[in-house]
Parts: structure tokens; sequence; C-alpha cells
């Protein structure tokens, strides 16, 4: 699929027939009328992947907006503070229920929901033939199942419990339905994606072509990671979370064994953010970009293939070739988190020299002249950016899912589970890729000052997830899955630039963990509101 997404347009007006009427009219169509070859199993399956792709309806909402921006990792940035309100809000606690991105980016979810939706339903109406083989079929429902889990993965570690809709929708009054639970969410996760890792393939045996499509390994590590994050839902909420710690680790053991052929980390760490290293060995799932010279501009989802993030995060001037937004620029908490002589600190912040800052105004924001170099497309040898066919559009891939991601997870589960041989083998699997032979960064426990104990060895877990995947989009939900994000948006305040501190509002426990229901979808479906959000 690399580069050759599909989207699927396909006009389907539905009527209602009166008693007295027996055969349809003409010009009209039916949905079985599409579904008759297997090209249009795959096409309606490939535009279920499609929404991932959206950054831009009324404004930009990529999903680091939620997770680097709300976070400790990151400040907004852009032109300065007044750049973005919307955006500023996200950064400083300051959300409303009106807020455009937060309500962009729930319909969008709801949009690849509805598409996986019909392809469930119609794929598997469709006869098995010479074209349409049962391995093709299997596989179409397989990455429609992952698809829709993955949508509400998205969903309910954002808003929490929301409307469960598992059918297709041709009826605007079906359309409206209640809030559903975490625990009936994560229940039709689990069971989506444990009927996806069945039916799907490794991803060695997929074409070129058909790279960047859901693998049974991207099955494997979303089950482990779902399994995770319920654990500790159910922990942060007073109840046992020990049967879902073990599902994980089980899912972990699972993958190690049966993808051990499949994934291999980079050998270094900053191939993962280049074109070449696209759906590459330590990919295991990614959102698909090409070069793409339309724009979506007055024109919303899905008019253009190409991608906002690396314009979004480019520093704003001329000091590195083609100027940017400077959005998602990190902060000194997140610079200062990185030990003496880690590379990963060189390929994640880009850090601007007095000569190069021509207009402070601009491209120093409240204070912080760091910006975010892992989808900025910079060419290393150069230290340039590289250039773009079209003025806000790049073609890097969105890395969802890499290899020393599941390592960590997995040695995450093991720490839970009192394993510590586990924890400290992943844990040193990542180090020993990001040290690349020097004499920098050691095992477990030599470092930060731990102590071999459980206690430090997760703390060691933790630290790692924050400068392995740095500005990748996690940490606002590492946070907040681990419990601790009140005290650590507390403690991050404190130790911020009074000029960082008079934007910021408090961080309020048992609100700020979750974002408000965007207040549009409120009233369209008579829906609970989040708690302590009007």
């Amino acid at each position: 699929m690399k580069k050759y997404i599909v989207i699927l347009s396909a006009a389907l007006a539905l009527v209602s027939c009166n008693k007295w009427l027996t055969e349809d009219g003409p010009m009209v169509n039916r949905v079985s009328d599409y579904f008759v070859a297997s090209d249009n199993a795959v096409q309606v399956v490939t535009a279920a992947y499609v929404p991932l792709m959206w950054e831009y309806q009324n404004g930009y909402f990529p999903e680091w907006y939620f997770g680097d921006i709300a976070s400790d990792d990151a400040l907004k940035g852009g032109q300065n503070k007044n750049d973005g309100p919307d955006l500023y809000d996200i950064d400083n606690f300051k959300v409303v229920s009106n807020n455009g991105i937060v309500l962009q980016f729930y319909r969008a979810q709801y949009q690849g929901i509805a598409r996986a939706n019909l392809a469930l339903a119609e794929v598997e109406k469709m006869a098995v033939s010479e074209d349409l083989t049962q391995e093709l079929k299997d596989r179409c429902l397989g990455e429609a199942h992952f698809l829709r889990a993955y949508y509400y993965f998205r969903l309910v570690r954002m808003f929490g419990g929301v409307p469960k809709v598992e059918a297709t929708v041709y009826d605007g009054a079906d359309w409206i339905q209640p809030r559903s639970t975490v625990e009936q969410i994560y229940e039709l996760i689990f069971s989506d994606l444990e009927a996806a890792e069945k039916a799907l393939p490794k991803k060695g045996v997929l074409s070129a072509d058909d790279l960047g499509r859901a693998t049974k390994g991207a099955a494997q590590a979303m089950l482990l990671k779902t399994n995770l994050y319920f654990a500790q839902w159910n922990v942060n909420n007073g109840k046992d979370g020990s049967d879902y710690y073990k599902k994980a680790e089980d899912w972990g053991k699972q993958f190690l064994t049966d993808q051990a052929s499949q994934y291999s980390l980079c050998p270094k760490y900053a191939d993962n953010f280049t074109l070449e290293g696209e759906n590459g060995p330590e990919s295991i799932f990614e959102i698909q970009y090409m070069e793409d010279g339309m724009s979506d501009y007055g024109e919303g989802n899905g008019f253009s293939r190409g991608t906002f993030d690396v314009i979004l995060t480019r520093f704003r001037g001329p000091a590195f070739g083609e100027a940017g937004w400077g959005f998602n620029r990190p902060t000194q908490n997140l610079y200062d988190e990185f030990e003496a002589g880690d590379p990963r600190l060189a390929a994640t912040i880009l850090v601007p020299t007095d000569e190069q800052i021509t207009n402070e105004a601009e491209q120093v924001y409240l204070g912080s002249r760091y910006h975010s170099l892992k989808r900025s497309l910079m060419d290393a040898t150069t230290g340039q950016y590289l250039h773009l066919n079209h003025d806000s559009r790049g073609a890097i891939n969105n890395q969802q899912i890499r290899l020393s991601d599941v390592y960590l997870m997995i040695a995450e589960v093991a720490v839970e589970r009192n394993d510590a041989a586990t924890a400290k083998s992943m844990l040193e699997k990542v180090r020993a890729r990001a040290r690349q032979g020097a004499a920098v960064l050691p095992a477990f426990p030599g470092y930060n000052g731990y102590s071999d104990t459980i206690d430090d060895l997760r703390k060691a877990v933790r630290h790692e997830r924050r400068v392995e995947l740095a500005m990748e989009g996690h940490r606002f939900f590492d946070l907040c899955r681990w419990g601790v994000v009140k005290e650590v948006m507390d403690a991050y305040k404190a130790s911020e630039s009074a000029e960082v501190k008079a934007e910021m509002a408090d961080f309020t426990k048992g609100k700020h963990e979750l974002f408000p229901i965007p207040q549009e979808e409120v009233k369209l479906g008579s829906l609970e509101q989040n708690p302590n959000y009007s």
C-alpha cells in the first residue's frame, strides 16, 4: 500500500420504497451492486485506512497535538502564543468542549470506524471466487477488524467511554448512540484485534505495494498495548488489573516468538526518521504518506496524500533551507532528560545557534529555541531540510508502532509482573542500539542513581520510553495510564520559566486525564459530558 493509497469514492443513493412498488426505479444503486469483485473488497478496506492520514479540516489536528503538546515534552510553538488558539488551550490545560481540534480529531476517528464497519459488513457477504480467494477475503476482514480497533483505541484513551457503533449506518437516527463504558469499548477492541491476529499475514509475505497494511505482528503488538493500557486503567480506578497484565505478558511473548524473523532494530536510531527508513525492519505499523502537490486548504479531509507534519515542525527561518511553522517545540525539561552522550538527543532536538536565529520574536517561543527533528526531513549530511514539492505537504510516514516501543512495553509489563530479568533484557536491547558501541548509556542500574530494585527498574523503563520515543506522540498518554500525570505536570510547571508558567493553568486531577466530548457531538447525540467539563 506504500505510496499507493486509494480513496474509495462510491456514490450510494439509498431510497425507501412505498409498499405498492415492487422493483427499484431507474438510477437507484444498492450497496451490494458495488461489491462484486476482489478489487472492490480491497478498495473498501483501503478506504478505511485513509482517515488515519487526515490532519486538516477547519484546522490542523494531528495526534501529536495531544500526545506531545499536552505533556511535559513540548510547547505549542508557532509564530507566537496567539498562533493557534485551540492548540494553545491544549498546551495549557484550558481546553473547553467547543475546541475545534478536539472536534475534528473525534470525527475523523468515527469516519474511519464507519468505513471499517462497511468493509466488515459487505466483504463478509462476498462469495469466494478465483479472484477473491479465501485468503484474500480473510486478509481484508482482518485489516478491517484491526482498523476499527485502532480507531476505537485512539478514542477511548482520549475521551474514555464513547458511542459504540458496530454496524453500517444508513439512517441518521441510527447514528445517535449513547456512550458505552470504557470496559465495553475495550471488549470490542480486544475482540477485533483477536479476529485480526488470526486472519492477518506476517509482514514478510506482503508485496512491496502492500507494505503499510496491518499485519499479524501489528495485531499482536496492539493486543500487548491495549491489554497493558486496560490493566493500568483498572489499577487507576481501584480495580484489579492483574488478568490484563497477564494477557499483555502473553501477547508480548507471542510477538517475540512469532515475529522474531520479521522485525529488527535499525542499526542507527536516526534511520527510523528518514524517507529511506519507511516501512523498514523496525516498523510494525505506520501511517502512509506520499509526495503530493495538492493541499487541503479550503477543501478539508481527503484532498491530499501528503502530511502537514513536516512544515508544522520545521524552524521558522532560512537557516536550514525551506522555512517551516515552528510548532511542537521540545521543552528544556525533555532536553534535560537525555543522559550525557545519548546519540538520540541529536536525532530528536534541533538547537539553533544565536547566528541562525534571525527573528527572535518568531523563532524563540516562550524562551525556548528548541525544535523537533523527527518528522522535519532534515538531511543529516548537509544539515538542511529536504525540498518539498508542495510548500506545505511532505511525504514522511508517521510511525505508530516501532519495535523498540514493543520491547519497552514488554519491559513495562515484566516490571508489573515482577519479572526483572525480562525487563532488564528488553531495556538493554533498546539502550544497546542507542549507544551504538560508544562508552555511553550503561546497562541498568548503572546510571541516573538507580539501585537494582523493581521500583528503580520501573523508573528506568519509564525514562527510556521518554527519550526513545520523544516527540512521537506517546508521552501524555503514557503519563495518564501510569497514573502519575498530575504529579509529573505539577513538577514540570514548577520547573518551567516564569514566562511559560504565566500561560499554564493547573492540571486538575479527575478532569484533565481526558479531553471533553466535543460539544457539537454532545448536542447531536444527547451524550453525557466528561467530568468537570461544561
